[in-house]
């Protein structure tokens, strides 16, 4: 192991911290020296301590040489940080510092120490950087790029001892960076995450997504107010991203690994709270950033509106006939009225539920939502990657704009469950499952509630189907037993037709689902359920729970509310059988008041969908972090300590009490 006197060459601590949960590797920019994280220091909370890497050549490490290749500065960083081996690693690389943070968590691999890599401000390794030669530069050239990026305060750029100092380290981080750009397509085993501020003028969006290719797990973008030295000119606004990420990889550490607790004890005490996104929020404001999209969900309908092409808006939110049915989920959820208790001692709140021998993190999944490309072009994949984000599972539609192949590799290491319409032709369906199953999806949602499509006057006004247009039917396109019914040289327009005559099946009964549970070992839960038989009959004939769901008002126009359905279903049923629901759920104490009605859980559907609008991955994100915020503090705030205290008697009739 490293001396002490060897790591402490390398590393800097500002603030530390005995008891923290784990530590924030910081690397610095071409030119900078550790104390460009002070600030950043100051900001963490007391569960997340910061070591920042001094490079040799500066500061008090001056009388060094400076290094002459990334990997000799990351060979030296990983050296020195196996003195720091008791608490898990997140590296963050600033500018340059990104390649050095990236080369120090290959180097680190073999011993698991690296829980997730931050870069930012940074283009990926494979990228050409466009760099200028620094050396054949004057002074006042490479002055002015520096005043142009900033970073360096200006009285410093006007003094020449410091102007002579500060080009001699930055030429040779230059000298460098250039022998390593254009050379590197590796990858590392542990999740990137890639800070971007807005008004970077070095990097955009679409150069910082090639970090994908450079991870073996999950890459994201996390978007930051300021310019290319946002993190360390305004620690403040990137505090909350950083303790988001961290806190929620430790407690997933502590949820799944063996032994994971034990080796870091301090974790399950920091385990992430999801209302801590109200302070977070708080804390971001006095840096001056304001979420981007509303943390009111209700909103985010007419807020999609305004972005959304009149087709793809009326393809969302429209409901079937009058909407009579939509209107009367939503009133379903205002007719009752939260009775809550005092002084029951209820922090922090357990969210989690056990649901068909998993255990999901929240009582809420991602719904299935068809033909999602028609609001956002990465539809499914964003959507799979934000509700990742968020520690939320997602039910995939049979009718999706991407395959469940794809979708599968973005949804993350949680629970995912595949929703089945019944095709018509069973070698299909058939294939289908077999596909689900081989894709990690853990259970089957089988919808019964549309063997035709409703009457929806927004589809029909605007002679409007995605799927008549080839959006939606991914998952059979790349079927072989889809394929097998076409000619090999079938066109798009053959595949949907083709598509439109076997995708669902009209003529399916109870008598066909025991064929089903024949098929898979997978858990079928039978959704769109209203009446009480209909859900005795599900369980009589293999299904191992039920989904009330009247399909958000989008089939049967003056249909009941599901919420009015839920407590007679959960009487047929009896406890201990899954019941989920869905169908105008909004908001956290929507969710609060279903689980009092009897659901073990609901899908929430097109509040994600209208963040995927706004926003993509980050817009999903948010929606499902704002929703478990709320539902947190509505279990706090009604004197419930877990999901599993709620019960009948936090509910009343509004007109009653």
């Amino acid at each position: 192991m490293t001396d002490t006197k060897s790591a402490s060459a390398w590393i800097r601590s500002f603030h530390p911290k005995e008891s923290g949960a784990a530590r924030l590797v910081c690397f610095p920019h071409a030119g900078g020296a550790a104390k460009a994280f002070a600030g950043l220091s100051a900001a963490l909370p007391a569960d997340v301590e910061l070591l920042a890497v001094q490079y040799p050549g500066r500061q008090d490490r001056h009388a060094e040489p400076c290094a002459g290749e990334i990997e000799a500065l990351a060979a030296g960083t990983a050296e020195a940080l196996a003195a720091y081996g008791d608490r898990p690693l997140f590296l963050l690389g600033h500018s340059m510092g990104a390649l050095v943070a990236f080369e120090t968590a290959r180097l680190l691999a073999e011993r698991g120490a690296v829980a997730r890599v931050f870069v930012s401000a940074a283009r990926p390794p494979s990228q050409d950087w466009q760099e200028p030669d620094v050396d054949a530069l004057a002074d006042e050239q490479v002055l002015s790029e520096l005043r142009r990026l900033g970073g360096v305060p200006e009285p410093l750029l006007r003094d020449p001892e410091s102007v002579r100092e500060i080009l001699r380290v930055l030429r040779a981080d230059h000298r460098a960076l250039r022998r390593y750009l254009g050379r590197n397509e590796a990858a590392v085993a542990v999740p990137i995450t890639v800070l971007l501020a807005d008004a970077d003028p070095k990097n955009t969006l679409e150069q910082m997504r090639d970090w994908s290719r450079h991870t073996t797990r999950d890459q994201g973008v996390e978007m930051l107010s300021g310019g290319h030295f946002s993190l360390v000119e305004q620690p403040d606004g990137a505090v909350p991203v950083l303790v988001r990420h961290i806190r929620a990889d430790i407690a997933a550490a502590s949820r799944h690994e063996p032994g994971a607790a034990s080796r870091h004890e301090p974790a399950a005490a920091s385990r992430p709270a999801p209302a801590d996104l109200v302070r977070d929020i708080l804390v971001a404001g006095l840096g001056g950033r304001k979420p981007r999209l509303s943390t009111d969900l209700t909103t985010l309908e007419d807020a999609a509106r305004e972005v959304l092409a009149p087709d793809a808006y009326g393809y969302a939110a429209g409901n079937s006939g009058t909407g009579a049915t939509g209107r009367a989920n939503r009133e379903a959820f205002d007719r009752w009225r939260l009775l809550p208790r005092m002084l029951r001692g209820t922090g922090p709140r357990e969210l989690s539920v056990s649901l068909l021998g998993e255990r999901l993190p929240a009582p809420v999944l991602l719904a299935p939502v068809a033909a999602q490309t028609v609001v956002h072009p990465e539809g499914e994949l964003a959507a799979a990657r934000g509700a990742a984000d968020a520690g939320v599972p997602l039910v995939l539609s049979t009718f999706a704009s991407h395959s469940l192949e794809d979708v599968a590799k973005e949804a993350g290491p949680g629970p995912r469950w595949f929703q089945l319409y019944m095709p018509s032709q069973r070698e299909v369906a058939e294939s289908l499952v077999r596909r689900a199953e081989a894709s990690g999806y853990t259970a089957l949602v089988l919808t019964v509630d549309a063997p035709n499509f409703g009457y929806r006057p927004a589809d029909l006004d605007a002679a409007y189907s995605p799927f008549l247009r080839g959006t939606g039917i991914a998952n059979f396109t790349g079927d072989p037993a889809f394929l097998a019914t076409l000619p090999p040289d079938a066109d798009t327009m053959a595949m949907v037709v083709q598509w439109a005559s076997v995708s669902t099946d009209p003529a399916f009964t109870w008598a066909g689902l025991p064929w089903l549970r024949e098929l898979t070992r997978l858990p079928i839960l039978v959704k769109g359920l209203l009446h009480p038989d209909d859900a005795r009959l599900a369980l009589e004939h293999g299904a191992n729970g039920v989904i009330v769901s009247n399909h958000g008002g989008r089939q049967l126009d003056g249909g009941v509310a599901a919420l009015d359905a839920l407590p007679a279903v959960r009487a047929a049923v009896g406890e201990g059988v899954p019941v989920l629901m869905d169908s105008g759920v909004r908001t956290g104490t929507d969710v609060v008041k279903a689980l009092a009605l009897g659901a073990d859980a609901v899908l929430y559907g097109r509040p994600y969908l209208y963040g995927l609008a706004l926003d993509g991955r980050q817009g999903v994100e948010h929606v499902l972090r704002c929703l478990l915020a709320e539902i947190d503090l509505a279990l706090g705030l009604s004197g419930c300590a877990s999901a599993a205290d709620v019960t009948a008697g936090l509910v009343v009739p509004r007109d009653q009490h």
